[in-house]
Parts: C-alpha cells; sequence; structure tokens
C-alpha cells in the first residue's frame, strides 16, 4: 500500500514549514527594534507584512530550489531527514523549479512594494537574496556545496532580514540592528549545522562539501553549541545600547535547546538529530518572541 503524501500535503511538506520560524524571527525583531517602545504608535504595519511575507516567500523559494538542485544532483538519494520532492522522485524536478521561480516572484513582487513604500536600494538588497538564494545548491558554483551555506543564512536571514525589517520602520540604521542580526543570523546558523550535521555521511558520498564536512562530526558540534551561546551574549550588548534590561527575557530560550544540546553532547547520529534540527529552530522563534516582549515591558 503506498503511504506516500499526495496532492496539496505533498507540496506543503517539499515548501518545509518547519523552517518558517527562520523566517519569521528576524522580521519580528527587526521590526521590534526598528519602532521601539516610545514610538509604538508609528508602527507601520503595511511595511512590517510586507517584510514578513517576502522573507517567508524567500524561504519557500530557497527550500524548492534546494530541493531541486539537490535532487538533480543526487544528493538526496540516501536521505535521513525529511521526504524530498525531487530526491523522492514523487514530483518532477521541473515543476519542483517552477515552484522555486513562482516563490522568488512572490518574494520579489512584494519587496517591490516595500521599496516602492520606503527606499529604492531596497530592490538591490531583494534582488541579491533571490540570486543568493538559487545560487545556494544551484548554478555553476553552489556555494552550499563549498561550505558557506552558515555564511549565507547568517547575512541573508540575519543581518539582512533583521536591519531591513528595522530599516523600512525607522527609516536609518543603528548598531543595535547590526547585534541583533548577528544573534538572529547565529540561530539560523545553527540550524543549518544541526541539518548538516545529520547529513555528513550521505554528503560526503555525494561529493557535497558543507562546512559540517569540512570541519567533522566533533568539531561541527562545538561550533553548533558555540554558535547558540554567542546568540544569546549578544543579547547583553544590545540591552545596554537599548537601555532594556529586560530585553536579557530572551536568552530563557536557551531552555529549549537544553534537549538538544544532550543529544549532541551524547553524540547521537542519523534521525537522532532531527530533533536538534527542530528544536534549534523553535528556540530561535522564541528567542524573537522573548526579545520582543523584553523590548516592550
Amino acid at each position: 500500500m503506498d503511504t506516500s503524501p499526495k496532492g496539496i500535503k505533498l507540496y506543503l511538506l517539499g515548501a518545509r514549514p518547519k523552517t518558517i520560524p527562520a523566517a519569521i524571527a528576524p522580521v519580528l525583531v527587526g521590526t521590534v527594534i526598528g519602532v521601539r517602545p516610545d514610538s509604538i504608535s508609528h508602527l507601520k504595519a503595511v511595511n512590517a507584512i510586507l517584510a514578513l511575507l517576502t522573507s517567508v516567500f524567500l524561504q519557500i523559494s530557497v527550500n524548492f530550489a534546494n530541493d531541486y538542485s539537490d535532487g538533480v544532483k543526487g544528493a538526496d538519494k540516501e536521505r535521513v531527514g525529511p521526504l524530498r520532492l525531487v530526491g523522492s522522485g514523487l514530483v518532477p524536478a521541473k515543476r519542483v523549479l517552477l515552484l522555486a521561480i513562482a516563490a522568488s516572484f512572490a518574494a520579489a513582487l512584494c519587496g517591490l512594494v516595500l521599496a516602492i513604500l520606503t527606499s529604492w536600494w531596497l530592490i538591490l538588497v531583494g534582488l541579491l537574496s533571490i540570486l543568493a538564494g538559487f545560487a545556494y545548491t544551484g548554478g555553476p558554483i553552489p556555494y552550499g556545496y563549498k561550505g558557506f551555506g552558515e555564511i549565507f543564512v547568517l547575512v541573508f536571514f540575519g543581518l539582512v532580514a533583521v536591519g531591513g525589517s528595522a530599516y523600512v520602520q525607522s527609516g536609518s540604521i543603528h548598531l543595535s540592528y547590526v547585534l541583533c542580526g548577528l544573534s538572529i543570523g547565529l540561530y539560523a546558523a545553527a540550524i543549518l549545522l544541526a541539518n548538516n550535521l545529520r547529513d555528513i555521511k550521505t554528503d560526503r558520498l555525494s561529493k557535497k562539501i558543507t562546512l559540517a564536512v569540512m570541519l567533522g562530526d566533533p568539531i561541527t558540534r562545538v561550533t553548533w553549541f558555540a554558535s547558540l551561546v554567542v546568540a544569546n551574549l549578544l543579547v547583553v550588548p544590545i540591552s545596554l545600547i537599548e537601555k532594556k534590561p529586560t530585553e536579557l527575557l530572551s536568552i530563557l530560550a536557551f531552555l529549549v535547546l537544553i534537549k538538544p544540546i544532550k543529544v549532541i553532547m551524547a553524540k547521537g547520529i542519523g534521525k537522532d538529530l532531527i530533533p536538534v534540527l527542530q528544536l534549534t529552530s523553535l528556540a530561535e522563534l522564541i528567542f524573537a518572541m522573548l526579545f520582543s516582549t523584553g523590548t516592550f515591558i
């Protein structure tokens, strides 16, 4: 009996909904830090919604583009993690590519409207984000296969997403935006590290050289932990700059990481690392929510 998902459920799985928190968290933090408590009445809700939609559609586009590129290159043949559309043979590669393009178009459209309402230079940022998403595992030189994937998420789902979301609220850039972007970006990088740690064995077989493959298992585990520690410690200088000690409340998100840390320390492999990936993503979203709460207390 065929138990494979079909129809809308199949495509929803392909969009990887569990990665969406990594698209929501930076926009939430950026919007909050851009608005600030003393000017909440000046919240530009339309800008915030457009920034969120741009980020989410970009995330979905990257997911489908990654599915397509890994699938056609055979990198998903021996997957340990969740189902992939092309690698599983359930969806034709060209259709997945069209889905990636459609999601990119949606992100570009939302970003264009946001640029019209705020600043035209955001168009360049948006184009770079989309191109970087497709070049992650696609194109002639897929940098995701060269160990630069974590840098991509740190920059685009950290610095750019947080800074851009803050900018469309305040119309300026501050040091606290950069530090918030680094903090959220390190969370995003840790999510990818957990994913690539799980896939070290299969990635080596398919000659996919991720940062985890380059560093090796033990150092990747240390790097994952260090990324999350630094991500939380950055809240200290942010709270000092913002003069909001209540922002330190966000560090409580680290409690969500207790179970993943135990799995990492116990040298869990394969499917044991799936909860690490999921809980790291959840911790990022909770971190963003607690930071926002602390900012407005």
